[in-house]
């Protein structure tokens, strides 16, 4: 059985729980009300012999999170139908994979960040054929990440920093040059705990 089946078997079999980036921290949670909705695409691609998960480097322009990895998505406009519809548009304005080449896999559990945005993840199956595009304004880089190695919890780590004078935890995933936490991880690390 592949990567990817193993992945749909669990998504298919959990109920997931809504996941922040207070799980590892005693800070007083925002109301949902007050959160800016946001989505995101997390796009498996099969790669020769093994299925990875497509993340991007933000541009260091960016006024929010900038250089942080992060998956293909952004906060809902007023013109998406849906968190699935914005998932979509941002996935092709950032990296250039149109809706015609993703089959949505399913929609996990939601993320609210410390930042102010709840943020609802999509798993998705991007065709292999596909040729992307980076959205220079957003996007400094496209990586891939063997889906095998993130939903391995031994890759996960937990780190501390001093954060308006509070003690602050979060995930992180180390990967070659790229340094995978926040909302990213937090969100990977929910569906590594699916095994």
């Amino acid at each position: 059985m592949s990567e990817l089946q193993n992945l749909m078997n669990l998504l298919e079999t959990q109920n997931f729980n809504a996941t922040s980036d207070n799980d590892l921290m005693p800070f007083k949670r925002k109301s949902k009300n007050d959160l800016i909705k946001a989505a995101v695409l997390i796009p498996i691609i099969k790669r020769k012999n093994c299925f990875k998960v497509i993340l991007t480097k933000r541009s260091d322009n960016l006024k929010q999170h900038p250089g942080q990895i992060a998956f293909p998505g952004g906060k809902l406009e007023k013109t998406d139908s849906s968190a699935e519809a914005a998932a979509l548009r941002e996935a092709y304005e950032e990296i250039g994979v149109c809706s015609s080449d993703i089959k949505i896999l399913a929609q996990i559990a939601t993320h609210n960040t410390i930042t102010g945005f709840q943020i609802s993840p999509f798993v998705a199956r991007v065709k292999d054929t596909i040729s992307m595009k980076i959205q220079i304004a957003e996007v400094a880089e496209i990586f891939e990440v063997p889906l095998s190695y993130l939903m391995d919890k031994s890759n996960y780590r937990i780190e501390t920093v001093t954060w308006n004078k509070n003690k602050r935890y979060f995930y992180n995933i180390p990967y070659g040059p790229y340094y995978i936490w926040g909302a990213t991880a937090r969100i990977l690390k929910g569906l590594a705990d699916l095994r």
